[in-house]
């Protein structure tokens, strides 16, 4: 952890009570700051509350209170997810007081290799076999943290000089993060997500490009580049920008040609050896092989990751296999595109279970994704009707269920052996839980009620 001195006896405001704003808080007062945490919502759990203020933190609870914004507060650390239109953070913007995100403080105060992911689907997949690669060859620490679930600066607190960290990172988090560097940074891809917060396409391409902001020529930008678009974004870097792509061969990074990977023009390993399935799979093992070469590592070891490594959890995840039928779990598909490339990774039919939040698109997008791999469709959520009408136009037989757990029993009985059964929603999850991770697990627990076996 680097010796930093720049909140000795601030006033800083953390915004949030989720795992990285408790950290945070904590975190502050070792550098010396004068802290209060507020969270809108009263902790169900009074531990989170007593823990605080027995670190001298002032807590304040049930309310963002405006006046907040007349005390003074030299920096404020906001949880991502508060948006900016928030009252209370507006005030703080209008009087011109800054405003971070945890992984700012955790980029203060780290002090070894930083390897950053970001992009608006493959992150997770994308740090995790990042850090499995890179951690493979290495004499030292090899961590991952960030939107994976892992505060950036909790971590950061407890690595070394020589240890790495791969970190995801989030358009929200990097809005926050004015001044972060990493070595290497990966783009995985840039669809139009999250426009309810950003407000514009332009805005959230913005944010993502923080990620970038403040390399050099000595840094290295790793990006996708099968879309016209993409190359275009990486202009706007001052990196060395190393390309990965499925469909363009570069000599300049990794790409697919005849079924072979190629680093630089050297053969790495056949695609059809990586056991992750589907074609945004074979995507973030490229980029995540470009950042692990750039660092050192071997083919041997790039190898035995991609050989071994069986998914993230909710990331088109298998499940079991039960009766000849395939289960797998894509809880966080909740957009249009990641179903898109779920549907894409299978050559058996699918009984795909999809629906969720109504956040007032249409689906036609995926008629034609629907037409060649789908064999029925079970719909439910508040955009259930919608979902319907794009099965009945590319004639798929849809039943409707009350949600992701009801439609397991009813997935099975449609099914037939050599099937696979896909939780691929295309939606987010609030209708109908807290989150894409509850929504994910509730299905994994109605598979395992059905068929009696637990997830392999």
């Amino acid at each position: 952890m680097k010796k930093i001195d720049e909140y000795q006896g601030k006033k800083v405001l953390v915004m949030g009570f989720g795992i990285s704003g408790i950290n945070a808080a904590h975190l502050l007062v070792k550098l010396g700051a004068n802290v209060t945490a507020n969270d809108k919502a009263t902790p169900k759990n009074n531990d989170i509350v007593e823990d605080l203020e027995a670190d001298g933190i002032k807590v304040i609870t049930g309310d963002n209170p405006i006046s907040l914004a007349n005390e003074g507060f030299d920096v404020v650390v906001k949880n991502p997810g508060i948006p900016y239109d928030n009252p209370l953070v507006a005030a703080f913007v209008k009087q011109g007081t800054p405003i971070i995100t945890e992984a700012e403080l955790g980029w203060q105060i780290f002090d070894g290799h930083l390897v950053s992911v970001t992009g608006s689907n493959g992150k997770t997949t994308t740090t995790t076999l990042t850090q499995l690669m890179i951690a493979e060859n290495a004499k030292h620490q090899v961590k991952y943290a960030g939107n994976i679930g892992i505060s950036f600066s909790k971590i950061a607190e407890d690595l070394e000089p020589d240890d790495t960290l791969v970190t995801e990172l989030s358009s929200f988090q990097l809005l926050g993060a004015p001044t972060i560097r990493p070595h290497i940074a990966i783009i995985t891809n840039i669809f139009s997500n999250h426009l309810d917060y950003h407000k514009t396409r332009e805005n959230y391409i913005n944010a993502k490009l923080n990620i970038t902001r403040n390399q050099t020529k000595d840094d290295f930008l790793v990006i996708n580049w099968d879309r016209d678009e993409w190359q275009k974004i990486a202009q706007r870097s001052q990196a060395t920008i190393v390309p990965f792509s499925r469909l363009n061969k570069s000599h300049e990074g990794a790409y697919v040609e005849d079924g072979m990977i190629y680093w630089r023009g050297q053969e790495v390993m056949p695609t059809k050896d990586i056991r992750l399935i589907g074609p945004q799979n074979v995507e973030n093992a490229l980029a995540a092989i470009a950042a692990a070469k750039l660092s050192g590592v071997t083919n041997d070891a790039i190898k035995k990751v991609l050989t071994t490594f069986s998914g993230v959890r909710h990331r088109l995840q298998y499940v079991m296999e039960h009766q000849e039928r395939l289960f797998y779990n894509d809880s966080k598909s909740t957009d249009i595109e990641a179903t898109e490339v779920a549907l894409q990774g299978f050559d058996r039919p699918v009984i795909l279970l999809a629906g969720g939040l109504d956040r007032g698109y249409t689906f036609e997008r995926l008629v034609p994704y629907f037409k060649k791999h789908v064999k029925a469709m079970i719909v439910f959520g508040e955009c259930k009707d919608k979902m319907r009408d794009a099965g009945n136009q590319a004639g798929v037989p849809v039943i409707e269920s009350e949600n992701a757990i009801t439609a397991v029993p009813e997935a099975w009985k449609l099914s037939e052996p050599g099937d696979v059964i896909l939780l691929s929603p295309a939606n987010a999850s609030w209708d109908q839980f807290p989150s894409f991770e509850v929504r994910g697990d509730k299905f994994i627990e109605a598979v395992e009620d059905l068929t009696g076996k637990k997830e392999q």
